[in-house]
């Protein structure tokens, strides 16, 4: 099995290496390919990668190159992990905004949206490279926007999964407060990418959910940022981006107050990567679980096995449900079709199908379609552009949604990603 990561420089990939030795009972990769323009980092990575699989006496060769084409040849899944612009164009996404009195975040409102526009049109090539080179491939998307980025995949007719850690850490996170394996709980997770509830936690055939909050709300609460009564008064737990929506003005405030998540991250990337080339190091160092993406390899373990396991192989089980980004095709009603949600489905060697999904709460379904029309007008300027495109996704979204603000937005948003705008 030969598996391909696009984005194989990154300070993440160490997690998902030591996903892949741990789990190589269920991810029997024999070839993993790493691919990025970024030699050094690269090369620091790779090495890093290398004595990790030795480490934990997994026997699966693993090279590194720049060459795209000749890294997804023959590939049986490509992941992708990718940031265009990389941190110092995030730094961008989460200052700009503050100056228009909105919150600045790499996935949410205006700098998610500019991350929107750099990233479709490099991910879609990539992806056209994959489908002419292999295209039989699966394409496993942690590319952050997932939905967005998901949605044109899937549009553009990629054989393709979006995929998120924000479920299985509270899968995690429940099971531990629980005292129960994670393999126990099942979540109810609905919603669009970065924008989801946990309606509820079944253990043993149990939903759980209310005496979790009665008995760790405020642990729950605490964890999120979020007033405890906020999350007694909704019945469910939001996941940590609601808080952009829930509580927009007061984290305006926070940010404009201290250093850019981006100004960590870059800080914390150089010293991970002065780690990396440290000949002794053969296992992933703890500052890694600082960087963010907890969990992510053993959820993209578990989706690419599933969809990579060849039929029959189940013992007359069915699919595997995971939760990922995929089309809505009618499992919320009020959606068009072909708008990616982030819910339970089934995943095998056909791809990902939603599960049917209970009647979402109008206080949940409103900001569901809100977002969902955003999106769409995302996607619309990222494969389109043109200036009226980005105006009309910024008013439409939630988080802006005033004319003079959505103007000076835009303004902003050209005049900070020009370089990455080919209409520009």
């Amino acid at each position: 099995m030969k598996l391909t990561v696009v984005g194989g420089g990154s300070t993440y990939t160490p997690e998902l290496i030591d996903g892949f030795a741990r789990l190589r009972g269920t991810l029997p990769v024999t070839e993993l390919v790493l691919v990025d323009p970024a030699a050094d980092r690269l090369e620091l990575v790779g090495g890093l990668a290398r004595r990790i699989f030795a480490r934990q006496g997994h026997p699966g060769r693993i090279t590194w190159t720049a060459d795209l084409d000749a890294a997804v040849d023959g590939a049986d899944a490509v992941l992708l992990q990718l940031r265009v612009g990389g941190q110092a164009a995030r730094q961008q996404d989460e200052t700009w905004p503050l100056t228009c009195g909105c919150v600045g975040q790499e996935t949410t409102g205006a700098g998610g949206l500019a991350k929107a526009l750099r990233t479709v049109p490099v991910v879609l090539d990539i992806a056209e490279r994959v489908r002419r080179t292999n295209p039989g491939a699966w394409i496993v998307d942690f590319t952050n926007p997932v939905g967005i980025v998901t949605r044109a995949l899937l549009t553009a007719g990629h054989r393709a999964v979006g995929l998120c850690n924000v479920a299985i850490g509270f899968q995690r996170k429940f099971a531990r407060l629980l005292g129960v394996d994670p393999e126990a709980v099942a979540l109810e997770h609905v919603g669009l990418n970065h924008l989801t509830w946990e309606r509820s936690v079944t253990v043993g055939g149990r939903d759980v959910l209310p005496e979790l909050l009665a008995e760790h709300g405020a642990a729950v609460a605490e964890d999120l940022r979020m007033p405890r009564a906020l999350l007694d008064r909704l019945g469910v737990v939001p996941s940590y981006y609601l808080r952009y929506f829930y509580q927009h003005d007061e984290v305006v405030r926070e940010l404009r107050g201290k250093p850019s998540r981006a100004a960590e991250v870059a800080e914390m990337e150089r010293r991970l990567l002065e780690m990396y080339g440290d000949p002794a190091l053969d296992e992933k160092p703890e500052l890694l679980g600082k960087r963010g993406g907890a969990f992510y390899s053993e959820a993209a373990v578990a989706l690419t096995a599933s969809l990579l396991r060849p039929a029959g192989t189940h013992g007359g089980a069915g699919p595997d449900v995971q939760v990922v980004n995929t089309f809505n095709n009618g499992a919320l009603p009020f959606l068009p079709d072909d708008a990616v949600i982030e819910v339970p489905a089934a995943v095998d060697a056909r791809g990902a199908r939603p599960l049917p999904v209970r009647p979402l709460e109008p206080l949940f379904a409103g900001l569901v379609a809100n977002v969902t029309a955003y999106e769409r007008l995302a996607l619309e300027a990222a494969l389109e552009g043109g200036r009226e495109r980005v105006f009309a996704a910024l008013l439409a979204h939630p988080l802006i949604g005033q004319t003079e603000r959505a103007d000076r937005l835009t303004d902003e948003l050209v005049a900070h990603n020009r370089e990455h705008l080919a209409w520009a």
